[in-house]
């Protein structure tokens, strides 16, 4: 009788997985909860909480900063800056406040928030005290502690924590993503493959049965969370599992949809992992890999097999690396040939016998130390190709071509590549065919950068690039104009030489091809010194005392009245018309310099007003602002800064004008049109 009911349930099981219309109702009611969840983002903690009870599931060390996740009514990210003796799996009592996570303030750049959310984690907590209430005593946080304990004392420890515990946060990843192999160093499905077949071999080995899948299971489970449930790990671990029920129950559905219905489960837990870069790449990758196993299948040779799922794995990928990075590395195909051996065939399977013999440590970092060479050298003959980040329909786009090329390929019609290629050059020079003209203030923190886009292409000016002593602002701003296609800067002017607007004026030179950059009328100070210096090395032309800077049809005038004897009062006052809207950038500029300029110059009704010195006292008199009557005024600021800007009085006297702040607003972006304007910012 049992028998009777167990076969009547997976027959109507088999029925119901092979049905259309049960994935039809799956993908749309998995659509339903991830589009209410993304819009209703509710937290079981508040601003007002002050204390917070619960289990400590990770902990890091970073530069004698505790940085510990804990798992309470949900997941809590706490830094704490005092020594502390805690190990996974304490129970903890922390107190201190909750900061809410905060979004980018950069356009199109890296959302820190979305990705917590993807980890269910909605609040960082700065913590007074944490009180250990109760030690671990769950054998799982104890093994994993040993195996980081004992990960930590082996040589080549940090790619160990890659391959063991799915932790690449110690290792330099900088030369991988340029080479395009980066996902290399995240647990993915061809490790979890790897590790399930040397499993299943031994296992077989002994004893031939389909208990060892059962054993596997298990291990993969308990391995998922070593990796604290990485969206690669839980995808190819459920994969692995549905694949074994589905061969062991006869179910006929095919690996396709077993992998859809594990997406939407995935989803359907948590929504927000669908702003997981990770999980982007982990399911879309392997939806094409299966759809076109048969391509790879067909060929023999092992190199030829890793090279046609190179190109799959890259083609699949183009549209997200789009919108994450920017660009793309067509070396990539070739880096991975390279790559793909040494890390699956050498180093992965080699972490898992070094962490058994210790001993050979030794042999593990010399081979490390080869692959992190072979990557620095390999880094420095990229291909890069700069494409703007695009729409919904864009990306559609790009996947029913790659699908389509991807199709012609297997039936051995190669030339059909072209379409990608064209697809790809048309992209890359979008800018020379979209009239789009905006003025962006990048927010750079305490310090200003502006950008100029002309129409078609025909010019990008950046006014100053910001500069942080805590952090490398030019990686931002770089990305920034990557995001919009932009291949390079034709005009980098600098207000004067204060290192809050040029102070990442070397990195960012270094980092991206700059034509010509103008100075001010002042000496040059040591800072542009440093600047010239790499500027002559890199055959760069550079000015200052520039009255005017034509570009096609369009004028930036440099609002010069003399020398003086304060770097601030040197800054570059300019003036720029563009369809009848003016915009004044007034640097750092003074009252004094002010004074100047209502003299020499007659401005009126100024449309778009870049408020001097950040909004300082120092700057923007009555008199002057009565003068420009200034309809839209933008002030450059950090948020909380220690200078107190923008100061009261200022904002007072710029009553009369609509106000943005990058403090408040992050970055603010002014997309003009012939009769009118559009305001967009960052945080709106």
């Amino acid at each position: 009788m049992y028998q009777e009911l167990g076969s009547l349930f997976i027959q109507k099981l088999r029925i119901i997985l092979n049905s259309n219309l049960f994935l039809i109702i799956l993908i749309m009611i998995t659509f339903i909860v991830v589009n209410y969840n993304l819009n209703n983002v509710n937290s079981n903690y508040n601003i007002n909480t002050k204390k917070i009870i619960g289990t400590v599931v990770e902990h890091k060390k970073y530069n004698d900063k505790n940085i510990i996740t804990v798992q309470g009514k949900e997941k809590i990210l706490v830094y704490y800056n005092k020594n502390i003796n805690i190990n996974l799996g304490d129970k903890v009592q922390i107190t201190g406040i909750l900061s809410p996570i905060e979004s980018n303030t950069i356009f199109n750049l890296f959302n820190y928030k979305n990705y917590m959310l993807s980890k269910k984690i909605y609040f960082v907590a700065n913590a007074d005290n944490i009180f250990v209430i109760e030690k671990n005593k769950n054998i799982l946080y104890k093994f994993k502690t040993y195996l980081i304990n004992r990960i930590n004392k082996l040589k080549g420890f940090n790619y160990l924590k890659v391959f063991i515990l799915g932790d690449n946060s110690d290792i330099d990843i900088k030369t991988y993503q340029i080479n395009g192999v980066s996902h290399l160093f995240s647990i993915s499905g061809m490790h979890i493959t790897l590790l399930s077949s040397i499993i299943l071999l031994i296992l077989n080995k002994l004893k031939k049965s389909n208990i060892n899948y059962i054993f596997v299971i298990i291990f993969l489970i308990f391995y998922s969370f070593l990796t604290n449930f990485t969206p690669s790990v839980t995808r190819a671990t459920m994969l692995f599992i549905f694949t074994f029920f589905n061969r062991v129950f006869n179910l006929k559905v095919s690996t396709i949809k077993i992998l859809i219905i594990i997406l939407c489960f995935n989803l359907i837990f948590n929504p927000f992992n669908i702003y997981n870069v990770g999980f982007k790449f982990s399911y879309v990758i392997s939806f094409y890999l299966i759809c076109f196993s048969g391509l790879i299948n067909s060929y023999k040779n092992y190199i030829f097999k890793i090279f046609i799922t190179s190109i799959i794995s890259f083609l699949s990928s183009i549209p997200i690396l789009i919108n994450n990075y920017f660009s793309i590395n067509i070396m990539t195909i070739i880096n991975n040939i390279i790559f793909v051996p040494i890390v699956s065939v050498i180093l992965f399977p080699l972490s898992l016998i070094v962490l058994i013999f210790n001993k050979l440590d030794f042999l593990y970092k010399f081979i490390v130390d080869i692959m992190e060479n072979i990557s620095i050298f390999i880094s420095n003959y990229k291909v890069e190709i700069i494409m703007c980040k695009v729409n919904i329909f864009v990306i559609i786009l790009y996947y029913l071509i790659i699908t389509f090329v991807l199709f012609m390929i297997y039936k051995k019609k190669y030339q059909y590549l072209i379409l990608i290629l064209v697809l790809i050059f048309i992209h890359h020079n979008i800018n020379y065919i979209r009239n789009n003209p905006y003025v962006t203030f990048i927010d750079v923190d305490q310090g200003d950068s502006a950008l100029i886009h002309l129409p078609y292409n025909k010019g990008d000016i950046l006014i100053d690039t910001g500069g942080s002593y805590n952090y490398d602002i030019s990686t931002d701003v770089i990305k920034y104009l990557k995001s919009n296609g932009i291949n390079n800067i034709d005009y980098l002017i600098f207000t004067h030489g204060d290192y809050d607007h040029m102070g990442s004026s070397i990195n960012l030179i270094n980092k991206f091809k700059v034509n010509k950059v103008i100075f001010n009328n002042n000496e040059y100070n040591s800072l542009e010194m440093s600047l010239i210096k790499v500027l002559e090395s890199k055959k760069i032309k550079y000015y200052n005392y520039i009255k005017e800077l034509k570009i096609g049809n369009n004028k930036l005038i440099f609002l010069n009245t003399r020398i003086y004897d304060s770097e601030n009062d040197s800054s570059n006052v300019i003036y720029f018309n563009y369809n009848n809207y003016k915009f004044l950038f007034m640097g750092d500029a003074g009252i004094e310099k002010e004074k100047d300029i209502l003299k020499k110059y007659n401005l009126k009704n100024i449309d778009f007003f870049k408020v001097g010195h950040h909004g300082s006292k120092t700057s923007s008199s009555k008199d002057f602002i009565n003068q420009i009557n200034p309809r839209i005024s933008i002030i450059s600021v950090g948020k909380n800064n220690i200078y107190g800007h923008p100061n009261n009085s200022v904002l007072q006297t710029l009553f009369n004008s609509n106000i943005y702040r990058t403090d408040f607003d992050g970055s603010i972006k002014i997309e003009l049109n012939k009769n009118s304007y559009n305001i967009v910012t960052c945080n709106s």
